[in-house]
C-alpha cells in the first residue's frame, strides 16, 4: 500500500516591476536633455544671440557716424532705432535655423533615432517635442538678443532721427516679431532636418528657402513679383517685425499667418515621412 504525498508548492513572490509610460511629458524632458546635453547648441545659440546684438550694434553706429559726418548711405537714410537694432536678425536666422536641422537630422547621421523610437513607439510625439523644445529655446534668445539690441542701440542712436524707445508705437510689437520670427525659423529648421534626415540637405534648403530664392524672384517680371515675393517665409517674417509697412508688403498678422502656413507644411511633410517610411 502506498500513500500518496502532495507537496504544497511554496508561493514564490515575484518582485513588482516598475510601471514606465511614455507620456508628452516625459518625451518633452527627454528631448530637453538631449539639447542641452550637445555642444553644438551651446555654441550655436551664443552666435545666434552675438549676431542679432553684434550687427545691430554696428549698423546703430555706422547710422550715427553719418550722422555725425552729414555723409549719411542712402541705405541708412530712413532708419529707424528699431531697423537698426533688428539688422542682425538675417544672420541670427541662419544660426538657429540650421541648429534647427542638426537638433533631428543629426540623430539619423549618428543612428540614435532608433534608440529613440524604440522608446516611443509611436514616433509624433518625438518630431512634436522635438520642434516644441527647440522653439521655444529659439523663441527666448531671439526675443532676448532683440530687445538686448534694441536697448543698447536706442542709446547709440539717441538725439537723431531715429530715435525710440520702448513707449513709441510699434516698437514692442516689432521686437516681439523678431523674437517670433526666428523661433519659427527654428522650427522649420527642425522639421526639414527630419523631412529630409541629411544634415547637408536641409541646411541647403533652408538656405535657399530664406536667402537664394528671394532673390531669384527678382528675376521674374515685375508683376510676378509683386505676388509672391510677399508670400516667401523671409518676406512674411519680415513683414512681422517691420516697423512701417506699404502697399507691397503684407501686414504684421497676415506675415504671421503666411510663416505659420510654410511651418505647419514642413512639419506635416516630416510628420507624414516619420510615420510612412522606416528609420
Amino acid at each position: 500500500m502506498s500513500t500518496l504525498t502532495t507537496t504544497p508548492q511554496e508561493n514564490r513572490a515575484t518582485p513588482a516591476r516598475p510601471a514606465y509610460r511614455v507620456t508628452g511629458r516625459r518625451v518633452l524632458a527627454s528631448e530637453w536633455a538631449k539639447l542641452w546635453s550637445l555642444r553644438s547648441t551651446w555654441i550655436t545659440l551664443g552666435l545666434a544671440l552675438v549676431f542679432l546684438v553684434a550687427f545691430g550694434l554696428i549698423a546703430s553706429s555706422r547710422y550715427r557716424s553719418g550722422i555725425g559726418t552729414g555723409r549719411i548711405d542712402r541705405d541708412f537714410a530712413d532708419s529707424t532705432a528699431v531697423s537698426l537694432s533688428l539688422f542682425g536678425t538675417n544672420f541670427a536666422q541662419l544660426a538657429l535655423g540650421v541648429l534647427g536641422v542638426l537638433v533631428t537630422a543629426g540623430e539619423y547621421s549618428t543612428g540614435m533615432i532608433r534608440s529613440t523610437l524604440a522608446a516611443v513607439p509611436r514616433r509624433l510625439p518625438v518630431l512634436w517635442s522635438k520642434a516644441a523644445v527647440f522653439g521655444l529655446v529659439a523663441l527666448a534668445v531671439g526675443t532676448l538678443g532683440a530687445f538686448a539690441a534694441f536697448l543698447i542701440g536706442s542709446g547709440i542712436v539717441s538725439d537723431t532721427p531715429a530715435a525710440m524707445d520702448l513707449s513709441h508705437a510699434g516698437v514692442l510689437r516689432s521686437l516681439l516679431g523678431a523674437g517670433l520670427y526666428l523661433g519659427l525659423v527654428g522650427v522649420i529648421g527642425a522639421a526639414l532636418g527630419a523631412l529630409l534626415r541629411s544634415v547637408a540637405g536641409g541646411i541647403s534648403v533652408l538656405v535657399a528657402g530664406l536667402m537664394l530664392v528671394p532673390g531669384l524672384i527678382s528675376l521674374l517680371p515685375s508683376s510676378w513679383q509683386g505676388d509672391i515675393s510677399p508670400c516667401l517665409p523671409s518676406e512674411a517674417g519680415g513683414a512681422m517685425f517691420a516697423l512701417t509697412h506699404d502697399s507691397t508688403t503684407l501686414s504684421p498678422g497676415a506675415g504671421l499667418l503666411v510663416l505659420l502656413c510654410w511651418t505647419a507644411l514642413a512639419l506635416g511633410g516630416a510628420a507624414y515621412r516619420l510615420v510612412r517610411t522606416d528609420v
